[in-house]
């Protein structure tokens, strides 16, 4: 039987402390993504996002493992936040204005035709409602500032507080890109004060 590689445990992307903001520089990376608009809780158009990344990753890594013998460990769920005024994302919490990507990291020697293929199979089954909206595309963050958040998302406000209005300018840099989330947790069978999230920063030499 092939190892199962869990990304989790050997990427320095995925490793970040509670109370530590550390600054890495990361490389290319390739995701499953879907866009979307709305509060995450209530938009069905982010609950169909997820229904349609998850089969399509799944999809994958069956066929890694049956054609290439590399099996692997489906990466934990990412999110790409933003708004037109930042501060509803950081402070106020407007979740109604927050646009998303959700993502799922595919491994290095995932191939476009696999990709294609993966979502031919899943159309060919159940066909989930946004699978016409789904793409395979790389992420060059570059350098950015991350740290582990451990409670509810409600929560973050005043870590990214302290990351965009402290830690950024006082080590002479600027936010660059777009707020990344990582869910290390599943919402589902971890209860809120026990979510650990890391909260990634883009920033540039200021």
């Amino acid at each position: 039987m092939p190892e199962k590689i869990d990304l989790k445990k050997t990427l320095d992307s995925y490793r970040a402390k509670r109370d530590e903001f550390r600054v890495l520089n990361l490389p290319e990376s390739r995701y499953l993504m879907i866009d979307g608009h709305g509060d995450p809780n209530t938009s069905s158009a982010y609950a169909d996002a997820l229904k349609t990344l998850y089969p399509v990753a799944y999809k994958l890594k069956f066929a890694s493992k049956r054609t290439l013998g590399r099996d692997y460990v489906v990466p934990p769920l990412e999110g790409l936040w933003w708004a037109e005024n930042m501060d509803s994302y950081t402070s106020a919490r407007d979740k109604s204005q927050w646009n998303w990507t959700m993502m799922l990291m595919t491994p290095g020697w995932i191939d476009q035709q696999m990709v294609h293929t993966a979502i031919e199979e899943v159309s060919a089954k159940d066909s989930p409602l946004r699978l016409a909206d789904i793409r395979w595309e790389s992420l060059s963050e570059g350098r950015c500032v991350q740290t582990l958040h451990i409670g509810p998302y409600d929560d973050e406000a005043a870590v990214l507080a302290h990351l965009h209005h402290e830690f950024i300018p006082k080590n002479g840099l600027r936010t660059v890109g777009k707020h990344h989330e990582i869910y290390l947790s599943d919402p589902r069978r971890t209860a809120p004060e026990k979510l650990r999230t890391i909260l990634r920063q883009p920033v540039s030499s200021g």
